[in-house]
């Protein structure tokens, strides 16, 4: 594990390198590793004391396995989150007047602002005259489900192993110190020891063209999510691929979060990488994304995707995804000379043959 980000970041993002030995596993460039994490055992550990409970009492999983009760919290049940069923249980045992108008079909958005940054922990302090014993609490909890990441390796050149590029995620909410479940799972309790339930979920749809084509192409992938693209960069290294290949990468600082950065000087010294564009958002004062690194290099694009460049995009789908495309049609309008209606058709020409692949979460 190496953290990628520097002194002055104010985040926290690291790479972890895991040992493929003896499993069987394999993967191509664009697949993502689903991994099973844990829940933090100091917050189950409050929860268990909250419902009066030693943590030793039997009950039934998901699944319907028998188990203790704190290995229920700890590794079977979501308690990061709310399920409804846990907030119908506790208005019906308490004067709760406001849980049942936040359960009304029509109390959608008022419900989902209250559930965020909340936890299950919140609902049994907030109303500590409900009593759940283990068995009643434990089926009123999701089951626990697996994150997918993004590999950032490619087998062909890092032999049994595979890498992932992490984002620690932290913060507090309502009062209360919050955890992302796996990533402070992989960050702060996980030793070189211990096993990793995980498996390889294919990404299909998100391939590097054959190395001997000369198709370009175009990677965007700001944060985390330039994970695949280290994976596609190491690929065409070892395979000698002949197109070209565009990387755009933004973080906030170039000084303490240029991931990976030796990494691509010596790909655009070996020809792998053609060319590197960044964005460091926080570096001027005018915040500056990848979508406006994109509108400055919108001629070399053009000219890309007339070549018949494959554009991929990586990371968050509710802001950056949509704040690209928009990008690409405002470029291919622009530079192609066309109208609104026509870029957009151009674009879904890209989407139908293949040109346009995203991975976004």
């Amino acid at each position: 594990m190496e953290v990628l980000t520097k002194g002055g970041s104010e985040k926290d993002t690291r790479h972890f390198e895991i040992d493929l030995a003896d499993t069987g596993l394999s993967y191509e460039p664009g697949d993502s590793l689903a991994v099973l994490p844990q829940n933090d055992p100091a917050l189950v550990a409050e929860m268990i004391g909250l419902l009066g409970a030693t943590g030793d009492e039997r009950v039934h999983n998901a699944d319907k396995v028998e188990t203790s009760l704190r290995e229920a919290l700890l590794r079977d049940c979501v308690i990061t989150t709310i399920d409804n069923k846990l907030l119908r249980a506790v208005a019906e045992r308490a004067p709760a007047p406001e849980l049942a108008v936040l359960m009304e079909p029509e109390r959608k958005k008022e419900l989902a602002d209250f559930l965020w940054g909340r936890e299950v922990i919140d609902v049994l302090l907030a109303y500590p005259a409900v009593k759940f014993t283990p068995a009643e609490l434990v089926p009123l909890l999701k089951k626990l489900q697996i994150r997918l990441y993004s590999i950032s390796s490619s087998l062909r050149a890092c032999p049994r192993q595979v890498h992932l590029t992490v984002a620690t995620v932290e913060y507090d909410s309502h009062g209360r110190h919050r955890k992302g479940v796996a990533s402070t799972w992989l960050a702060q309790r996980l030793d070189a020891s211990m096993a990793i339930p995980c498996f390889i979920n294919p990404g299909k749809g998100f391939r590097l063209p054959a190395p001997e084509e000369e198709t370009p192409v175009i990677m965007v992938g700001p944060g985390t999510g330039i994970a695949p693209f280290r994976a596609f960069v190491q690929e065409r290294r070892v395979t000698a691929a002949r197109g070209k290949a565009w990387l755009f990468f933004g973080e906030q600082h170039r000084a303490s979060d240029f991931f990976y950065e030796e990494e691509w000087q010596a790909a655009l010294a070996d020809g792998s990488l053609t060319k590197l564009t960044t964005a460091f958002s926080r570096d001027q004062a005018e915040k500056f994304y990848v979508q406006h690194a994109m509108k400055n290099e919108a001629a070399g694009i053009w000219a890309w995707l007339e070549q018949g460049a494959i554009v991929y995009v990586c990371g968050d789908a509710s802001r950056m995804a949509a704040d690209v495309d928009r990008a690409l049609h405002e470029i291919i309008a622009s530079e192609g000379g066309l109208s609104a209606e026509q870029a957009a058709a151009y674009v879904e020409a890209l989407r139908q043959s293949k040109r346009y692949r995203r991975d976004v979460y």
